[in-house]
């Protein structure tokens, strides 16, 4: 019988842009008292989540659930200028724990649309982080593409001035294959200045592409509403490589543990370590091993929290 493995991602987990969201919530609570509110899940996560509406925060969706005059955070996803108007105008006090790599599309946008420039973004419809991105642009002239075959679909002539930007969480590899459509149809196609794709997206799908080739399974730990979680079971696949998206131990399956010889693990830009760790406990108790680390992509960047939080 061949000898189990187990190996670790590194990089994995959180990002610097998780690590802020969440403790501009959780400074907010220390500072100001519950309850305090936020809008959409301040990252995707069950037990982030869960973990904060048990210190005060409460989650909402529309800023008129929120009373006139209290604290109000947005999420890391970034918001439309829209949503940042409702809120002045409610007298809310604005925490923004938008992931400073999205605020910086943002700026891209609006220095964009104030040169009636048109953009494409290329990204995931109905995603919090695109629609705050979309909405940056309140008189129209961007519009999303998900795949290459939506690119056939642009209403624009070959020859029009047109830029793009990309969701930050988006798979590298996809968004390559989206870009190559567009820079073929538009031959005066505009690229933003640096990629969009945030670098800890990368680093965790170079970690995954680096685990699929000695690997015969890949555990992603990450909630399913988590974009960057589920580009990284999809890197996986993409390298013939079974991969399953868990949220927790309570979802691994022991005959997934029996079936496969290397087993890999790695976590979403929002999945906390502890639940890592429980994940790989449970592994090394059941197949009675211990798990190795492959790669050694530290990650030694840290964003400011606002200044009245300090």
């Amino acid at each position: 019988m061949q000898q189990k493995k187990l190996l670790l991602a590194n990089p994995r987990g959180f990002c610097a842009g998780v690590e802020r969201a969440i403790a501009i919530v959780e400074k907010a609570l220390e500072k100001f008292g519950k309850p305090i509110y936020v809008r959409h899940e301040v990252v995707h996560n069950t037990f982030v989540c869960n973990d904060l509406r048990q210190k005060g925060a409460i989650f909402i969706e529309n800023l008129e659930e929120v009373p006139e005059n209290s604290i109000i955070i947005f999420s890391a996803h970034g918001v439309s200028k829209a949503v940042k108007n409702q809120a002045k105008q409610r007298n809310l006090t604005i925490f923004d724990a938008t992931c400073p790599l999205v605020t910086k599309v943002h700026l891209q946008v609006n220095r964009l649309r104030k040169n009636n420039q048109k953009i494409i973004m290329i990204g995931h419809a109905g995603h919090p982080e695109v629609e705050g991105t979309m909405g940056q642009s309140e008189d129209g002239g961007i519009f999303l593409v998900e795949n290459s075959e939506d690119v056939k679909k642009l209403p624009f002539a070959d020859d029009e001035n047109i830029s793009y930007v990309t969701q930050t969480t988006l798979s590298v590899d996809d968004a390559k294959q989206t870009i190559l459509a567009l820079q073929d149809k538009f031959a005066k196609l505009q690229a933003p200045k640096k990629d969009d794709i945030c670098f800890a997206t990368q680093n965790r799908q170079d970690a995954v592409k680096k685990l699929a080739d000695v690997c015969d399974l890949i555990i992603v730990v990450g909630s399913p509403n988590s974009s960057n979680s589920r580009r990284l079971r999809e890197v996986a696949l993409s390298r013939n490589c079974q991969a399953f998206l868990i949220d927790s131990k309570a979802e691994i399956q022991t005959q997934w543990l029996d079936q496969y010889n290397c087993i890999g693990i790695t976590a979403g830009a929002s999945a906390p370590e502890y639940i890592v760790k429980e994940v790989v406990n449970f592994i090394e108790n059941y197949l009675q091993i211990k798990a190795e680390t492959l790669g050694d992509g530290e990650e030694n960047i840290n964003f400011a929290l606002p200044k009245e939080l300090l």
